[in-house]
């Protein structure tokens, strides 16, 4: 629609934040993979912008990190404002 600014996603950013908290525990793919029930090739896929993931995966992966699923998948909206946030 013209006159609507489109916000996509920072994909490149959840990638990051799956990379972050992967790197600072000192995982592996296959300790994350153990951790979280995911298959290895899913979290290399992920980590490398090849998927984007289901809600279901990152569910996982924030039980695996032991953090809310909005501390992994808030980064989308990094480089904009998320609907419903101006009035905030």
């Amino acid at each position: 629609m013209e006159g609507v600014p489109r916000h996509d996603p920072d994909l490149t950013a959840l990638r990051v934040e799956l990379a972050r908290p992967r790197g600072e525990r000192g995982w592996t793919f296959d300790e994350l993979a153990d951790r979280s029930g995911l298959a290895r090739r899913t979290l290399i896929d992920l980590e490398h912008g090849r998927t984007t993931g289901s809600v279901t995966t990152w569910h996982a992966l924030a039980h695996a990190f032991d953090v809310p699923i909005e501390h992994l998948l808030g980064t989308l909206c990094d480089d904009h404002t998320p609907p419903g946030a101006k009035g905030s």
